[in-house]
């Protein structure tokens, strides 16, 4: 946790201006800043997850000044989803993925913009790059979070890893005009918790000697891999705190859960032995979103999943892959999860196939009846993409749909995500049939 008391063992470290001190001070002696950072164990961590604040919003409100002090939303149309907020949405009550028209009613000033994930994503390299310019250990979760290993880069940047890190933040806010927020700890688990408990521009630490008492008041689902289904299980079983679980035998949560009662017991130790690895090898491309009211009309499904289809094409595309196999994931309104697959003659990346690949998925399963809380979609088997989408002898409009698709990614890459969007896109899928 962030201390801001004296602490005997350590400096304190003022994030504004990265000054060090003798801590039993309420702002830095040098610039008078509030925002200082104190821990004993402050310059013996070296195991960092990066987190950007509300990354696509605080994009948009970079570059539109006159959208500084409003409530922003990055989704789709009416009938579309919440991509992400600012934190002034948030304030509202809008969440990532609740339907559009839900947002809107909590929060009927808000000002809603499609997303530009091109632009997103050149963003997304840029913090990247700076963040190997730190330390090649960076392991990446997605386009706006990371997890770094600074162990060993003392010497390098002449800096402890705390310093390195207070720099890095102030100097991509400067730059780069996004905010982000940062967990320093011993380990990948601890570090994940520690950046989200103070956002947004927040810096937390959990050492190793607190790890044990700092969980042991928090909920069971605060815990990696522990989802919402397990988290009913474990509470069934009696066990809903992290304390709870820390007093179990190790044996007996293998016997009960498993592999992850194993994972179990080290975690809510606050014991991980995973790595920082930046070789993660990619198996799929996947998006997938969860609605905070059911939906069971087969349309309104459809609508969402073209737009998850563009999504998965589009990171396709940029990391210079295509799949073999399209799957379509789906989970009903009281958890039952439903994955389809479909494995394809000739591999691809064009949203439109992925579409009507997971769209012909669908619709068995869609009826009116049954009601939904999460659908996605995702690539497999993944390839290089030079044969993928050859053309298609069978369906002559194919071929059509492809060329226009990929002159749409051409002028995208011009002129902006939002410059232009296909037909379906257009209309997020009202009218236009699959």
């Amino acid at each position: 946790m962030q201390h801001s008391s004296a602490t005997a063992n350590s400096r304190a470290i003022c994030r504004d201006c990265s000054h060090r001190f003798t801590p039993n001070r309420d702002r830095c002696p040098k610039c008078g800043s509030p925002r200082l950072l104190s821990h004993p164990e402050l310059d013996q961590l070296s195991i960092a997850h990066i987190d950007c604040d509300a990354f696509y919003a605080s994009i948009e409100k970079r570059d539109n000044p006159d959208l500084v002090d409003k409530p922003v939303i990055v989704g789709g149309g009416r009938r579309g989803v919440v991509a992400t907020c600012c934190y002034i949405a948030r304030m509202y009550g809008v969440r990532s993925a609740m339907p559009m028209f839900k947002a809107l009613d909590a929060c009927p000033d808000a000002v809603v913009i499609r997303p530009r994930m091109d632009v997103y994503a050149t963003v997304g390299r840029q913090i990247r790059t700076e963040m190997e310019h730190l330390t090649p250990l960076v392991e990446p979760l997605s386009i706006d979070e990371a997890f770094l290993d600074l162990s060993g880069t003392e010497k390098l940047h002449r800096a402890t890893p705390v310093e390195q890190l207070v720099r890095f933040v102030r100097d991509v806010e400067a730059k780069v005009g996004v905010t982000m927020s940062v967990g320093l700890a011993a380990n990948k688990f601890l570090a994940k918790i520690a950046s989200d408990l103070d956002k947004p521009r927040g810096f937390s630490v959990i050492g190793a000697a607190e790890a044990k008492t700092f969980l042991e008041d928090k909920p069971t689902g605060i815990i990696w891999g522990v989802g919402k289904v397990l988290q009913k299980k474990l509470a069934a079983d009696g066990i809903t705190t992290v304390g709870q679980l820390q007093r179990k035998d190790p044996t007996d949560l293998a016997k009960a859960y498993g592999v992850m009662g194993l994972r179990l017991a080290k975690l809510c130790q606050g014991e991980d032995e995973r790595t920082v690895s930046s070789e993660r090898e990619t198996k799929s491309i996947s998006n997938e979103t969860t609605f905070s009211i059911d939906i069971s009309d087969p349309q309104e499904l459809a609508d969402i999943l073209w737009e998850l289809s563009e999504k998965v094409s589009f990171r396709a595309k940029v990391a210079g892959f295509a799949g073999h196999t399209v799957t379509l994931k789906l989970k009903s309104h009281d958890f039952k999860s439903i994955t389809r697959s479909r494995h394809l003659q000739d591999p691809t990346q064009l949203a439109d196939r992925i579409f009507r690949t997971a769209h012909t998925l669908l619709q068995p399963e869609a009826d009116s009846k049954r009601r939904y809380r999460l659908i996605g979609v995702g690539i497999a088997q993944l390839c290089s993409p030079d044969l993928a989408d050859p053309e298609d002898l069978v369906d002559a409009d194919a071929g059509k749909r492809a060329k226009a698709e990929k002159a749409m990614d051409a002028l995208r890459s011009k002129f902006g995500q939002k410059s232009v969007a296909l037909g379906r896109g257009l209309t997020q899928g009202r009218t236009t049939k699959p």
